[in-house]
This record gives C-alpha cells, sequence and structure tokens, in this order.
C-alpha cells in the first residue's frame, strides 16, 4: 500500500477517519444513514439516501425521520420505527414510488445502537433496492400461478419433482394412479414407473430431455397404463424443477394393435384373413417336409348364403359367418387354422394328421355341426356347407397349389348336390376354365355397359340433411343377375379390366349428378371408389379434369374415395395426385378407415377431406367397449385434423344416437336408406328432406 500523501498525513486523524467513512459509504450501492434518539434527527448519510428523499449529505442532517423521508412515507414506516426505538431490529420490504411514478421494491434494515446498558441511543438505517429480484420472484409466481390454473384445467396429468422427489400435481394425475395427491407428494415418481421402463425414464430426467417418450405407469389397483410422457426443467431461484406432463394413450395403444390385427385377421370374424393364412400354410408345409408329417387343406363355401343377405340383411348375413366360425373353430384342434378367405368363403388347415381318412372325419364333423339352426333375427335359419379337402402332399407342395386343389374339389361338392365333402381329383381343376369364362364374360359387359350405379346417401347427424351421396357399382350378370362389386372387382384388378371400369363408374357418376343438378336436386357430391390399381395406373387428376369438363359438374361436387393402402405405396406420387385434385377442387375420402395396419402420419401429410369409419366398428356399438373406444378415437382424431367423419353401416338409432354423442359428423347404412338405383334415389331425393329417416333394416352396401 502506498504512503500517504503529506497533505493528508497533515490532517487531524479524526478528521482522517471521518474521510474514509464518508467515502466508503457514498461508494456502497446500499442507501445507508444514522439517526439519533430520542427526537430521531438525521446526524448521517451517505449520498445515495439523502439523493433518494431529495437531499444533499448536508442539507438533510439534523431534519428528523418525518422531515427526511415526508409525512406519507413515515406514517407507512413509523411501526417499524417504533419497534426499533425499543430495541428490536427491524427487517421490512415495502414498495417506493420514485417521482417518474417509477414503482421501486426496497429491503430497509433498522438496526439500534446501544452504548452501556441503556437503552438504543440511536438506529442505523440500510436500504438496498431489490426491484429487480423482487420482479424475478413476482414473475416466477405468476408463472406457477399459471401453472397451477392451466394444470387443473386439463385431463393430463402434470406432476412437479425436484430430483425425482414428487412435490406437487393436478387432479388428473390422482384420476391416472389411483392414489390421493397426499399419498404421492414425497414419494419417487420413479416408483410409479413399471419396471421395464425406468432405467429410460431414469436416464431421460437425468439427461433434462424435453422430447416425448413412452412408458407406462402403474395404477394404484395393480394394472398399468401405458402413457405419453414429456418433462420440461423449470429454473427457480431455490433449485430446479421438473414438470412431467403424462398423457394416458390408452384408446391410441388399442387402435394400433386392432390395426395390427386387422392387416392379419378378418375384420368381422377375427379370424386369420388370406394375408394371414399363406404364410400359416407355408410354415406347416415347411415343418411337415422337416418331420415327414402330412396336412390337409378343407376349403368350405356356404351354400346359398346369398339367401340369407337378401332376404334378412347384411347384418343378419354377418351374424351367421360369425356363428359359422365359431362352429368351425369348436370342431378342430388349437394347433389347426381356422381362416376368412372374404364372403362365405372358409379354410381349414389340418396340421397333423396320418390319413386321408382323418380329413374326412373333421369334414364331416363340420357338416354335422352346420346342420343345427341357426335364430337370426328371430328367424330360425339352416346353411349347409360344401367342402373340398386336398392333402400334403398327394395333391401339392406349395401353398397356393393345395388351395387351388380345394377350392376346385368344392365346386365338385357343390355340382355334387352341395352340403357334402369332395376330394381332390386329378381332372377336378377347371378353374382355369372358370378364369377364363369369367374374364370372357367381363370383357362383354364393359364393351355393351352391363354396368349400372346405385346410390346411398350420407347425411348429416346435425339435422339430418343430405350431405353426399356415395355411388356404388353392380354388374348386370348374364347367369347371376345383379351382383356387387365385392364379387367382381378384385377379379377385374388381377385381369387388367379395373381402368375401364373405373372410367365409366366416374363418368356416370358425374352424369347423373349433373342431370339431377339440373332438375333443382341434390347439391352435394358424388362420391367414387378408386382401387389401389387404378390409382398407381391413371393419371387421376387430369383424366378428373376431362370428366368434369365433359360432365360441366363443378369440381367442388366430385369426391374420390380411396382406402389407406392407396396412401402407403410410393408415397411422393400419391402426394402429387392428391395436391392436383385438392388444386381442382375435388374432394379426397378415406375408406374404411382404421381397417388398414400403415401409420397415420399421412393424415396430416396428406390434403384429406373425409375419413370413413369402417362399418366393422359400428356393427357392435354402443355395446362394445373397444369399438366404442376405437370410434371415439376416430372422430376425435378426424375433428383435431380439421377432417369430417363419417360412419358406414348404420343400422339402428342407437348407433346414431352414440355417434351424434361422440360428435361424428355423418352416417350412411340402411338406417338412413339401402343403395338405390337411379330411379329410386330420384324419387328419394324428391321427398322432404325431414323425411330423410330409416326405411329399412340392414347394412347399406
Amino acid at each position: 500500500m502506498s504512503e500517504p500523501s503529506t497533505a493528508t498525513a497533515a490532517l487531524p486523524r479524526a478528521y482522517q477517519d471521518d474521510a474514509l467513512l464518508r467515502l466508503i459509504a457514498d461508494s456502497v450501492p446500499a442507501l445507508m444513514a444514522y439517526y439519533e434518539l430520542p427526537r430521531l434527527q438525521c446526524r448521517f448519510a451517505n449520498q445515495g439516501y439523502a439523493a433518494y428523499n431529495g437531499h444533499s449529505t448536508q442539507s438533510i442532517l439534523g431534519l428528523t425521520v418525518e422531515q427526511a423521508i415526508g409525512r406519507r412515507a413515515w406514517e407507512a414506516i413509523r411501526p417499524h420505527v417504533d419497534r426499533c426505538m425499543r430495541g428490536e431490529r427491524v427487517k421490512y420490504t415495502r414498495e417506493q414510488t420514485l417521482p417518474s411514478g417509477e414503482i421501486r421494491m426496497i429491503e430497509v434494515n433498522l438496526i439500534p445502537h446501544f452504548e452501556g446498558q441503556a437503552g438504543p441511543v440511536g438506529a442505523f438505517v440500510l436500504i438496498n433496492d431489490i426491484t429487480e429480484r423482487w420482479r424475478a420472484e413476482s414473475m416466477v409466481r405468476q408463472s406457477e400461478e399459471r401453472m397451477r390454473k392451466f394444470s387443473e384445467a386439463t385431463d393430463e396429468a402434470i406432476v412437479f419433482h425436484r430430483d425425482g422427489i414428487i412435490i406437487d400435481g393436478n387432479e388428473a394425475l390422482t384420476r391416472l394412479t389411483g392414489y390421493p395427491l397426499h399419498e404421492v407428494l414425497g414419494l419417487s415418481i420413479f416408483s410409479f414407473i413399471h419396471p421395464e421402463y425406468r432405467s429410460i425414464a431414469l436416464e431421460y430426467t437425468r439427461s433434462g430431455s424435453e422430447h416425448p417418450y413412452e412408458v407406462a405407469i402403474t395404477h394404484k389397483d395393480g394394472h398399468n397404463i401405458p402413457v405419453e410422457v414429456v418433462g420440461k426443467t423449470m429454473p427457480q431461484l431455490h433449485g430446479d424443477y421438473r414438470i412431467v406432463v403424462a398423457r394416458d394413450i390408452s384408446v391410441r395403444k388399442k387402435v394400433e394393435e386392432r390395426e395390427a390385427f386387422l392387416a392379419l385377421h378378418d375384420a368381422l370374424t377375427e379370424l386369420p384373413n388370406r394375408r394371414h393364412l399363406m404364410e400359416q400354410l407355408e410354415r406347416q408345409i415347411a415343418q411337415a417336409q422337416q418331420a415327414n408329417r402330412h396336412l390337409a387343406v378343407l376349403f368350405i363355401d356356404l351354400d346359398h348364403f346369398k339367401t340369407v343377405n337378401d332376404s334378412l340383411g347384411h347384418h343378419a348375413g354377418d351374424q351367421l359367418l360369425c356363428e359359422v366360425a365359431h362352429r368351425f373353430t369348436r370342431c378342430v384342434r388349437s394347433a389347426d387354422i381356422v381362416a376368412r378367405l372374404g364372403g362365405d368363403e372358409f379354410v381349414i388347415v389340418l396340421t397333423d394328421i396320418h390319413h386321408a381318412d382323418e380329413a374326412a372325419l373333421v369334414a364331416d364333423k363340420l357338416l354335422q355341426a352346420m346342420q343345427s339352426v341357426f335364430p337370426l333375427e328371430h328367424v330360425p335359419v339352416t346353411v349347409s356347407p360344401s367342402i373340398g379337402i386336398s392333402l400334403f402332399p398327394e395333391d401339392g407342395t406349395r401353398g397356393d397349389v393345395l388351395l387351388r386343389c380345394a377350392d376346385a374339389a368344392m365346386y365338385h361338392a357343390k355340382e355334387s348336390g352341395r352340403g357334402n365333402r369332395q376330394f381332390f381329383q386329378p381332372g377336378m381343376d377347371g378353374s382355369a376354365m372358370q378364369v377364363l369364362q369369367q374374364e370372357r364374360q367381363l370383357r362383354e359387359a364393359i364393351a355393351t355397359g352391363a354396368f349400372v350405379l346405385h346410390y346411398q346417401p350420407q347425411v348429416s347427424l346435425h339435422d339430418g340433411s343430405l350431405q353426399a351421396l356415395e355411388a356404388l357399382v353392380r354388374w348386370q350378370h348374364p347367369e347371376r343377375g345383379l351382383v356387387g362389386p365385392d364379387d367382381f372387382i378384385g377379379f377385374a384388378e388381377s385381369r387388367g379390366l379395373i381402368t375401364p371400369i373405373g372410367r365409366w363408374v366416374m363418368l356416370e357418376a358425374c352424369r347423373q349428378l349433373k342431370a339431377w343438378q339440373d332438375q333443382g336436386l341434390a347439391l352435394v357430391p358424388v362420391s367414387v371408389n378408386l382401387s389401389a390399381l387404378e390409382f398407381r395406373q391413371r393419371d387421376m387428376a387430369t383424366e378428373v379434369a376431362a370428366v368434369l369438363r365433359q360432365t360441366g359438374l363443378e369440381p367442388r361436387f366430385l369426391e374420390v374415395e380411396l382406402t389407406e393402402t392407396v396412401l402407403m405405396q410410393d408415397a411422393e406420387q400419391v402426394l402429387l395426385t392428391l395436391q392436383a385434385l385438392r388444386t381442382l377442387g375435388v374432394g379426397v375420402s378415406i375408406d374404411d378407415f382404421g381397417t388398414g395396419y400403415s401409420s397415420l402420419n399421412y393424415l396430416k401429410r396428406y390434403p384429406l377431406n373425409k375419413l370413413k369409419i369402417d362399418r366393422s366398428f359400428v356393427t357392435d356399438i354402443p355395446d362394445n367397449a373397444d369399438d366404442v373406444a376405437i370410434v371415439t378415437a376416430i372422430v376425435q382424431m378426424g375433428h383435431s385434423l380439421q377432417l369430417r367423419t363419417v360412419a358406414e353401416g348404420v343400422e339402428t338409432p342407437a348407433q346414431q344416437e352414440l355417434l351424434r354423442q361422440l360428435g361424428c359428423d355423418m352416417v350412411q347404412g340402411f338406417l338412413v336408406s339401402r343403395p338405390l338405383d337411379a330411379q329410386q334415389t330420384l324419387e328419394w331425393l324428391s321427398r322432404p328432406q325431414s323425411a330423410v329417416t330409416s326405411d329399412a333394416p340392414g347394412r347399406g352396401q
């Protein structure tokens, strides 16, 4: 330290001390003063204190507190000063309004000064401006209050924890876990996470991650709940804490599981579908070859099943198919395979037999099981199966060959009087000739225009008003009469004949709608189904534009319906086509939504207008809780993405009422109207709009 200057050294020591004290007092950011009792006269103030109260360090000396700070401020602090005069150290905070109008927050310390054993002789005043800290803490409090209000308003569980220890939570947390809040406070948040996911959650928290992830939590009653979790670290003066938001995704998981299941199973009977059957059949053949075992394939077709649909409706037909599936399943071993190919065709694979007689015994058992009456719609119904049997390795060593042979034997059973079983024999395989004949008939139908369109209304659940008409193609078959699309569209695709049929359907649907509109009717869109094959092979946007020009129909009155499968193939090309259709003004609907096995990302990526809820989910509502959950999820998903939802196959008022409560926009099905030909549709359209009511039981497609 340097030596003091000659001038300073020459000053009296007391003066040097006073100058140093003054220098120090004026240099600190705090406001300082000393008041002498009993009159509370100021004997010292640093520059900050004096200036804060509008004085200089000289002019403030000798002033009382009231004179120094003003009457209003004196009245506000007087109780604190009284406590200090009694010898108590006092600390308090208060707002201070500056002449500029700015509000500051100050922290005041009053420290009594004692000399000897008597009472205080003075008081030190130390004032700190804590405005910035006060504002920061106020913002934190406001933020926490907003978070509290939000957490109580949301259905998502919110939990606050510090270092994994729960410090707070909302009401939704108690509903999700089953524990009242007081039982979880102070516990580790990780104790509620299923052990399988605990290490993931620990690492997520340790790393301070903030992206969503999925875990499972254990409810108080012991069952596990899948949840989507996202956490966020919140800074706080006394230590950071984490906010965790948990969303119950049970419904979404059920939908995903249902989608995965339906990719391999028939939606109606829940039996393996053709794809799953062929996978299992090939696997069983490989195992049989290795073990030198035999197996049998039974191809089963129900005799006169169409009569049941035509007389009692599709709902009764579906009931029959489900009961047949149950009876077939009860007749075979658990290791055997029972599958539904579609329509009224079933296949059973007997996975381990020693000789053909065993297959014959099972077939006879199936025939006997079908002899008892099926009570459908309070009407006793009997139905017989025709069964064809092929054997491995005698009739083939590949799954498709065995299936074709069993199919040929089944047709032979039908030709032999129906209701019996037949083993495959060389020469029975006349399927190639049948294919050629069907192809010839279908080509003739295209050439002669042997197709007609039926129309089924879609109506609003809000007011019953007509919203759209779906065009459904029928083939006027020369031998079988009016044939639905399920019986020939797939075949037309496989033989390369779908393009001319699809073109005719779109042109005729647009032409007919324009004709009705010219009569002042049907000012709603007509929807046309497009298969995946059509969508891939045709320049749809160009073709649609040409049809609209040719018919004069405004683009907003045309919708195309696609299945989920279409959107999963060649995504970029699909996107370009859909964008082109959107540019034209044509709507796009997703048909049979929920039955595909695909990512849901396309819903937000592609320009879509409607989701059509598949009838398989509607059939058993409101009695089936799983289907209700799935329909609920689809409706909510559609609304969140600004898509309108249409429920297919609505047949009962109870179904309609539930769909209305769930917020579904439209319904389609026999409750509104069965599919009608052009003349019947014209008559339906000519009725008063209020007359849109149920006119027949059964399903509508």
